[in-house]
């Protein structure tokens, strides 16, 4: 039972990395209609950022995150105005195209700039840090990932349900055209959705660059995690995303325990063809009829 217990702590911290960046993916899709292929670098790029502020600059850590944050609003809002509005009245096979190129362009700055070596931030816990709990033991920062993320779950909750700018958020990805007609800044809207995308990469990218330190490649690989957990949730699903994130990092783990740790990776994309197959519009997606 202890082991199990602390296998469904570090699936749920996992999975809570893997919903933050998936709900990246569903508000930009929900937004815009398009999936943005260089969400991963939502997190890559605050996680490089952070190590900047928290070991070469040596800022205490509420600095260091708040400023990687901040850097993180900035460059939601720059990648919005260089990967998307230009290309906002194309269709959206060109505005993939351009997330995608910009995906490989910042791997490689980050390459030129920060090198091929991992970094590893500076952490608030020390490693190899762990609490016991009735004989389960416990690492602290699988405990603050869970915290954050619950946080920054139910403060989403509170701003689409019940903040104005929230509902002008979802008529916004309803449908733009009304939206505008209505007297939304449709434009202001995207612009936010981006920034808001970029934050919670930042966040996630926070969390977990102390676990898989900080490469060109990390975000890539949660990427991928989380756009099979959009996909298993229910792609445009907000609650599906999250509880996707959650059952896949608990999946993973377990049967990475149970049948097999070298296959650990693939086990995303086995759930995702078994779900698809069973489920095609995701386990809490709505089922869309064919047309005549």
């Amino acid at each position: 039972m202890e082991e199990i217990i602390q296998l469904l702590v570090s699936g749920l911290a996992y999975g809570s990395i893997y919903a933050l960046v998936a709900l990246g993916f569903v508000l930009i899709y929900n937004a815009v209609g398009v999936v943005n292929f260089a969400q991963g670098e939502f997190v890559m790029v605050p996680s490089y950022i952070a190590v900047v502020f928290l070991n070469f600059w040596g800022l205490p850590f509420i600095l260091a995150y708040l400023g990687t944050i901040l850097v993180a609003c900035l460059f939601g809002l720059l990648f919005q105005q260089v990967a998307y509005y230009p290309l906002r009245h194309r269709t959206y096979l060109p505005v993939i195209i351009s997330t995608i190129g910009a995906s490989i362009f910042l791997q490689n700055a980050a390459l030129v700039v920060f090198g091929a070596e991992p970094k590893k931030p500076e952490s608030i816990f020390r490693p190899g840090d762990t609490f016991e709990i009735s004989g389960i033991f416990i690492v602290p920062q699988y405990v603050l990932i869970l915290v954050v993320t619950l946080l920054l779950v139910a403060f989403q909750y509170y701003l689409f349900e019940r903040t104005k700018l929230g509902k002008q958020l979802q008529a916004t990805a309803q449908d733009k055209t009304t939206a505008q007609l209505m007297g939304i800044q449709v434009n202001h809207m995207i612009i936010f959705t981006f920034m808001y995308s970029a934050v919670l990469g930042a966040v996630a990218g926070i969390l977990v660059s102390p676990l898989l330190l900080v490469s060109k490649t990390m975000g890539g690989g949660l990427a991928l995690k989380a756009f099979s957990a959009t996909i298993i949730g229910g792609f445009g699903s907000v609650p599906g995303a999250i509880l996707g994130g959650l059952f896949l990092g608990i999946a993973e783990k377990m049967a990475a325990r149970y049948i097999s740790s070298a296959y650990e990776q693939a086990f995303a994309f086995i759930i995702l063809i078994v779900v698809l197959l069973i489920k095609p519009e995701g386990l809490f997606g709505e089922k869309i009829s064919e047309k005549a």
